[in-house]
This record gives structure tokens, C-alpha cells and sequence, in this order.
């Protein structure tokens, strides 16, 4: 615990200081949302009608553009290298850096999306549903593409390659993700669809972060 709160206490203060990689994302989910009613129609049925398909496609290109350069600085200055062969556990400063990421890129996400879904005139009644949805789908497609970004961290232009990595495997996220949406839109119960993505969550955090610090380890040669 000692060194994944160090780990975790180093990442934090290293994104901290790095504020483009923390707004860019935010930045740009708020943008692709407010382009949606100039593009299609500002009508409130038709707007409440992609609202869900439009907050989880954007939130979904939002974490992924977060990602291409999650182990790049790291490769590039050496840490990588020191953190692979350190006797602490790779998992271990893996989790904490995936945990770090998820709490400045992702969770503003979260935080942002009702002011958002009520520009897309769901009810106010959804807005709950909409920030729990993505508080449980956004770790869980952080730590996916975080499984492509070791995959492709030694390449010079792995962003290609990082997308056709990871989106097929974020499809059951997506469609789970905005469901939950849809069918609160709808009336209907969002406790089983919930519990389904909360499934997907305690699946990727439990085995993710073993497969990025294996990723990790194929890339590097180790």
C-alpha cells in the first residue's frame, strides 16, 4: 500500500502539471455534445431521442484520445524501463497510474455530463442514470485502452493502431452504457443493465491492470 499510494501520490502531481492532458478530453466531449443540436436539430424529441448514443460516443472518443500518450512520456524518459524492473509488483504503480488518469481525465467527464444531457433535453429525471452510467462505463474503458496503449507504446504512430485495438472491446461498454440511458428515457427498470456494467467494471478493474503490466512487458522486450 506504501507504494501504490507513492505511485499514486507521483502520478497525480505529474498530470497535475501537465493540464493540456487533463482539458483536452474534457475540452472535447463538451464540444462534439454541442455541435449535435447545430448539426441535426435543436428539437427536443429528436435531440432526447440520440441523447444516448451521443453522451456515450463522445465519452468514449473522449477517454481514447486520453490514451495515446498514457506510457509515452514514461518510455521516452526512462521510467518505464526503472518501473519494470523494480521489485515492487508491476501491477501495482500500473494501478495506481490507471487510477490517477481515470480521476483527472475521467471523472470530470462524469461530473460535466448532466449539464450536458440536460442541453440534450433528457429529463431531469435521467440525469442520475446518465452519471452513474459513466461513472461505472469510464474507469472500465480507461483500463481497456490502456491494455492497447502498452500494446503500442513503443511505435511512433501507434494512435491507428491503439483505435483498432480497443474499440471492438469497447462495444459492450457502449451498448450497456447508453441502454442504461435509453431505458430510463424510457421508464423501464435500469437496475439490471446497471448491475451488468458494474459486472464489466469489476472485471476489467480486477484483470486489466495485469494485462497492461503484461503489455507493458512485450513492448519493452522484458
Amino acid at each position: 500500500m506504501t507504494a501504490f499510494r507513492a505511485a499514486l501520490s507521483r502520478e497525480l502531481l505529474v498530470l497535475w502539471r501537465s493540464p493540456a492532458e487533463i482539458i483536452n478530453p474534457l475540452f472535447f466531449f463538451v464540444m462534439v455534445i454541442s455541435l449535435f443540436p447545430l448539426a441535426i436539430s435543436p428539437k427536443p424529441e429528436t435531440l432526447s431521442l440520440i441523447a444516448p448514443g451521443v453522451l456515450w460516443v463522445a465519452a468514449l472518443l473522449a477517454v481514447m484520445l486520453s490514451l495515446d500518450g498514457l506510457f509515452r512520456r514514461d518510455q521516452e524518459s526512462g521510467v518505464l524501463e526503472q518501473l519494470l524492473t523494480s521489485p515492487v509488483m508491476t501491477v501495482v504503480p500500473v494501478t495506481a497510474k490507471l487510477l490517477a488518469h481515470w480521476l483527472l481525465t475521467g471523472l470530470p467527464l462524469v461530473l460535466v455530463s448532466p449539464v450536458l444531457a440536460h442541453m440534450l433535453q433528457l429529463p431531469d429525471r435521467v440525469l442520475g442514470v446518465v452519471m452513474l452510467s459513466l461513472l461505472l462505463g469510464t474507469p472500465a474503458l480507461t483500463v481497456i485502452g490502456a491494455i492497447g496503449s502498452a500494446l503500442t507504446v513503443g511505435l511512433n504512430r501507434g494512435g491507428i493502431l491503439l483505435a483498432v485495438l480497443v474499440l471492438p472491446l469497447y462495444i459492450p461498454v457502449l451498448i450497456f452504457g447508453a441502454g442504461v440511458i435509453r431505458t430510463a428515457v424510457e421508464g423501464g427498470p435500469v437496475s439490471g443493465v446497471l448491475a451488468i456494467l458494474g459486472a464489466l467494471l469489476a472485471l476489467t478493474a480486477s484483470l486489466g491492470p495485469l494485462a497492461v503490466a503484461a503489455g507493458l512487458k512485450i513492448s519493452s522486450g522484458n
